[in-house]
């Protein structure tokens, strides 16, 4: 392609050299720079692109896009000085993909908690509704049936646009996308052309990266905020920050609800730990899901269906049929007689969430052990949180290790037990290892108990000092089953 047909959408604050050039690709790891490349100079929160523009010139790169234009500068290589690199990398690769997006519905889902199981839900219901669809989420991103392994919840713009071509070339019509906060403020979905966004929430999470929630509130919102006027913005209004995401959002706005008026109410009439009765816009609904949340993520499931021109007895009919997601308060019945449930809540409020629920439906006619950790090189401000979320909720908490990755497990545990007091304390085990944390849960729970395994979900590995191991829960438990 033509330098300059990829250029089209960034603004040029400074221009040296011949942009009618023929590029053989994009790059934004030097590493992967060839003849003919173009290297889009991005700041990481690791390192710093500009440092390699000499080495991304010496393995062939043909232009340079940068924020600061080197004092020495190659005469046979042209240099574009933008404002954003990484905001010109997600023009410039929706481009180089014949700008995919504008050939889709695309819908992103952005919150805390219950991304993952919008869009899945969403991606699993068009296609039943007939609608060749693609997926992009934590746990699998699939081109209509194909499934491609996740590295990301929110993929590079590179490899983003290259999905998302896939899908056109596959002959989807929709695409629903995870859209974190990451993304947001690291310009990963930069010149995406969405359809539609939605809000489920937001509570304290990877304030390792935002520094403070206000940082961490902001980013959601931007996504928001650069929705145009054609689009749909739906969010949730029992979130106290769900109104304000839509504050400056030029798209038409709705709501979805179980507490209050919205455009999708939902009310729960009936539920066990075999699913739910629900009331949705005044018609009844038996779904196999569990808990207020699940009620709160299939409302948005529905309203945004709707919103997207579906037939509404149709949409319901089908949300009726669909199984729960991965890793997500999926219930597992033990020979025994008693239930457990393996859920992704690693967060203080997805942990309190998941908790309620259980102790809702069990109504003091059974005990709930948990089973909880938190990972490691990450917001350590949460960890006290977790412990007594864990503790409070629970007859019995054991505390081990989730992902330790770079930190000692025990470190971890030691900054989860200084969030408990001594009777507290008294309700808690610390078992640094996972696997016989699970089997010890396991081993004390009797029939008409929950044992609840949180943090991990779908994931089906352990980092422990930076190594990946196979380690999955849901095995795990099925073992002690």
């Amino acid at each position: 392609m033509i330098l300059d047909d990829i250029l089209q959408s960034v603004i040029q604050l400074k221009t040296i050299g011949n942009t009618d050039i023929n590029i053989a690709d994009i790059q934004f790891d030097s590493r992967k720079v060839e003849k003919g490349s173009v290297f889009v100079a991005t700041r990481g929160t690791a390192s710093d692109g500009h440092q390699y523009i000499s080495s991304a010139i010496d393995s062939g790169a043909v232009a340079v896009i940068c924020e600061e234009i080197p004092e020495n500068v190659s005469k046979n290589v042209v240099f574009i000085q933008v404002e954003n690199s990484s905001e010109a990398l997600g023009h410039m690769a929706s481009a180089w993909y014949g700008f995919p997006s504008s050939k889709l519905i695309l819908v992103g889902v952005t919150g805390t908690n219950g991304k993952t199981t919008i869009v899945t839900l969403l991606y699993q219901l068009f296609r039943q509704l007939g609608h060749n669809s693609g997926l992009l989420s934590t746990v699998c991103n699939y081109v209509n049936e194909l499934a491609v392994e996740a590295t990301h919840t929110t993929p590079d713009a590179l490899a983003l646009n290259e999905l998302l071509a896939q899908m056109v070339d596959a002959g989807c019509e929709y695409a629903f996308m995870e859209v974190s906060s990451h993304s947001v403020d690291q310009r990963r979905i930069a010149g995406l052309e969405f359809n539609g966004g939605v809000f489920t929430n937001i509570t304290r999470d990877h304030i390792d990266y935002h520094l403070t929630f206000e940082n961490y509130l902001k980013a959601k919102k931007q996504f928001f905020d650069t929705l145009p006027a054609e689009t749909f913005a739906l969010t949730n209004a029992d979130d106290k920050n769900g109104l304000v995401m839509l504050q400056n959002s030029k798209a038409k706005k709705y709501t979805y609800s179980l507490r209050t008026i919205a455009d999708f109410k939902t009310r729960i009439l009936e539920h066990s730990f075999e699913g739910m009765l629900l009331d949705m816009n005044d018609r009844e609904v038996h779904v196999s899901f569990i808990g207020k949340f699940n009620a709160s993520n299939l409302s948005a499931v529905f309203g945004t269906a709707v919103l997207l021109g579906q037939d509404e007895l149709e949409v319901l009919r089908i949300i009726s049929s669909l199984k729960s997601v991965s890793g997500r308060f999926e219930t597992l019945h033990a020979p025994s007689g008693y239930t457990a449930i393996v859920d992704y809540a690693h967060t203080p409020d997805a942990l309190t969430n998941v908790i309620g629920t259980i102790n809702q439906i069990l109504q003091g006619n059974g005990r709930l052990i948990t089973v909880v950790g938190c990972g490691g090189n990450r917001d350590k401000g949460k960890r006290p949180m977790m412990a007594r979320e864990a503790v409070n909720g629970s007859w019995k908490a054991i505390l081990t290790s989730d992902n330790p990755r770079f930190e000692e497990p025990q470190d971890i545990l030691n900054d989860m037990l200084a969030g408990l007091d001594i009777l507290q304390k008294a309700k808690s085990l610390t078992i640094v290892d996972r696997r016989e944390a699970i089997r010890t849960a396991c081993a004390l729970a009797q029939s008409g108990d929950v044992v609840l395994v949180a943090g991990k979900g779908h994931e089906d590995y352990q980092i422990v000092q930076g190594v990946k191991h196979h380690f999955d829960d849901k095995e795990e438990v099925r073992k002690c089953f």
